[in-house]
């Protein structure tokens, strides 16, 4: 069976309305960050909070100022809003395409960590690189979910279509299938590659 690993998104679709469910590998494993977060986010200090979302206006943060642990959810692959999930267009495909994605898509999150497509999460947001208080992000999964990963993957095929930076979070110790998008020789973003398409 083929696993696509995934980048996130910066832009990420309010609201949800499904149940909460047991995250890949395990809840507990990410109970420090996610409380970590939810303190940054409880203390209130606009400059704390826009430093962590990466904003320079507060009023921008207003969006994402919610407790993750009682917010709404959404399945990741809906939760997240970027060019490369307009590509996907999840909404478009039929119901067996959907379950596929939702169980065999790696989304590799700057706070959840690796998802499954269907794991339920809330809105939220860090800029990419950024620690959470004390955790950092990257560091952290890599050292918590890499052995639960390399079972998970083992005996699967693997598209990676992760963003090089993602790569710190997981390094894949099998053969696979991953793509980069030349142009003059350099590797050009996702962004780039939905811009030249339509050239």
């Amino acid at each position: 069976m083929l696993k696509i690993l995934f980048s996130p998104a910066e832009g990420k679709k309010a609201g949800g309305n499904v149940a909460k469910k047991e995250l890949f590998g395990s809840n507990s494993a990410r109970e420090g960050i996610l409380s970590e977060y939810n303190a940054i986010i409880k203390r209130g200090d606009e400059n704390e909070i826009k430093e962590l979302f990466g904003f320079k206006k507060f009023s921008d943060c207003n969006p994402y100022i919610n407790d993750i642990f009682n917010s709404p959810l959404m399945c990741a692959i809906e939760r997240y809003d970027g060019v490369a999930y307009d590509y996907l267009d999840f909404n478009s495909l039929e119901t067996e395409a959907k379950e596929y994605a939702k169980s065999n898509t790696v989304v590799f999150s700057n706070l959840y960590g690796p998802l499954l497509g269907g794991d339920t999460i809330a809105n939220y947001k860090v800029k990419q690189g950024n620690d959470i208080g004390s955790f950092v992000p990257d560091k952290f999964y890599k050292d918590r979910f890499s052995y639960q990963l390399d079972l998970y993957l083992a005996n699967s095929e693997i598209l990676d279509l992760r963003a090089g930076y993602y790569d710190k979070f997981y390094e894949i110790k099998k053969p696979h299938t991953t793509l980069k998008f030349l142009k003059d020789t350099k590797t050009v973003s996702h962004w780039q590659k939905h811009t030249e398409a339509w050239c």
